[in-house]
């Protein structure tokens, strides 16, 4: 029997236990999920929190969070008015605190920016730009879809309505930057309409915090997993289990997209100091060499550990160091050995390397086996 064969038989032993035990399971996912079978998306599920350990819990849990989710796009995404037995007592030139219309035009700046960055997500697959088969059942007329709303037209539009009269400003773009995402006709949705909605609501649900940018990054991977599940049922629910599961995962990161939060342990400065103490500890001439070059780890670090090494590498090697990222116990702790393995595995460049060469191979990591990466980062202690 092969070895891969034998990974599967482990893990649909470890899964079909009624109690699923988490330290097993993340044993088996720090050293990769097999790409087969949905695992991939229920050893998520499991390991983000999403789902309970036990088994008898899945249904009532998954049934009552899908409903939720029904329930936020219902009351978030519907523009005022058109909500099902709503009166029409809001007026769209209101501009009172109460005013569904304020908010509705208020959240159309937010919305403005998900929508530029959900347009480029993962351009290298032609996933996000495919048609779901599921699409939300709510806003399958166009003129309910968000994308519609920050439109050009549209904005230019509300900005004659509401012109002169004290309302919340737009900002205009009349001209968006080259799209290469279209959007579905009337009665389909592609997959990245799917994901600005997951973005639109975190950011409602989420004041502190909203969109930054950089968490379509995020919530990128997450969906293509779960929307790609082979089990229909799983696959029909895509969208409100990846909402959930970002949620979970950004409870965890939210740091990083927080500013004020910077200076923190957990914050994005905190993190980048262990990344260089860690390159200190195990090759001190190379963090010489960077140090000297006046090469900090803002220059290059910053997107690494913010979206999760996303950007870095190919999506089929995002999802292998996300198993091993989500499996590790101490969670953030391994991604920084895979960023300080990451540089340690270019020690000859660097040392070679004047600093504007050393920031463009640290920006632009080369093409390399994930496999090395992971094992080298697996040796550091």
């Amino acid at each position: 029997m092969s070895l891969y064969k034998i990974r599967l038989a482990d893990l649909e032993n470890i899964l079909e236990q009624d109690e699923i035990d988490l330290n097993v399971l993340r044993s088996f996912c720090f050293n990769g999920i097999p790409d087969c079978n949905g695992f991939r998306a229920l050893c998520w599920k499991l390991l983000l929190g999403y789902l309970s350990p036990k088994k008898s819990t899945w249904p009532t849990k998954l049934s009552k969070q899908r409903e939720l989710y029904k329930q936020f796009v219902k009351e978030m995404v519907i523009s005022p008015g058109e909500q099902d037995g709503a009166e029409c007592i809001d007026h769209p030139l209101s501009d009172g605190p109460e005013s569904n219309w304020s908010t509705f035009f208020r959240d159309n700046e937010v919305l403005l920016q998900i929508d530029k960055d959900v347009r480029r997500l993962c351009p290298d697959i032609s996933f996000f730009q495919q048609a779901t088969e599921f699409p939300c059942e709510f806003v399958k007329e166009r003129e309910r879809k968000l994308h519609v709303r920050v439109a050009p037209t549209t904005l230019s539009s509300a900005n004659v309505e509401r012109k002169g009269v004290g309302m919340t400003k737009i900002n205009l773009i009349t001209k968006r930057a080259t799209e290469s995402y279209e959007a579905m006709d009337a009665g389909q949705e592609a997959h990245w309409e799917v994901v600005e909605r997951i973005l639109f609501l975190y950011a409602k649900l989420n004041p502190g915090q909203g969109y930054v940018q950089g968490m379509n990054e995020i919530i990128g991977p997450i969906y293509y997993v779960f929307a790609s599940d082979p089990h229909l049922e799983y696959r029909r629910y895509a969208e409100a289990d990846c909402f959930f599961c970002f949620t979970a995962l950004m409870g965890e990161i939210r740091d990083f997209f927080i500013k004020t939060l910077d200076e923190s342990e957990g914050g994005i400065k905190g993190m980048m100091a262990k990344l260089s103490n860690l390159l200190h500890e195990q090759d001190a001439e190379v963090w010489e060499r960077l140090r000297d070059q006046e090469l900090y780890p803002q220059y290059y670090s910053f997107r690494w550990l913010t979206l999760l090494l996303s950007q870095e590498f190919p999506l089929p090697d995002v999802l292998r160091i996300w198993d091993s990222v989500f499996a590790d116990d101490k969670r953030y702790d391994f991604l920084i050995k895979i960023c300080c393995a990451m540089i340690l595995l270019l020690r000859e460049q660097i040392l070679e390397n004047d600093f504007a060469n050393n920031v463009k191979l640290l920006q632009n990591f080369p093409l390399m086996d994930i496999n090395l990466v992971l094992r080298k980062a697996t040796c550091l202690d």
